[in-house]
């Protein structure tokens, strides 16, 4: 488990999330479960986070994304700082370009 988590979660979201069998069904999910408002934030912030892990400076984020400063230094303190999730699901997706 996550060691920065403080509170107790509710695990079904995360497990009905696993059971998701390709992006067809994720975009569908996503679709019913957030606002097109959420959903685009966190593809922002998703873009983000790929560009500051091949070494992207936040002007041209900025300028490629839209997202805010602050956003870009939030993305950056959690791909420093966090919980090692962007650098789990990188190293996934690079393995399977590679494939």
């Amino acid at each position: 488990m996550n060691k920065n988590i403080k509170k107790p979660r509710n695990l079904d979201m995360y497990k009905a999330i696993l059971t998701l069998r390709n992006v067809d069904e994720c975009i569908r999910f996503f679709d019913d479960l957030c606002s097109v408002t959420e959903l685009k934030a966190m593809e922002q912030r998703f873009q983000v986070a790929e560009f500051l892990n091949r070494g992207m400076v936040y002007n041209d984020i900025l300028e490629q994304t839209g997202a805010s400063s602050a956003t870009i230094s939030r993305v950056n303190r959690s791909l420093q700082y966090g919980a090692d999730g962007y650098e789990i699901v990188f190293a996934r997706l690079k393995e399977q370009e590679e494939k």
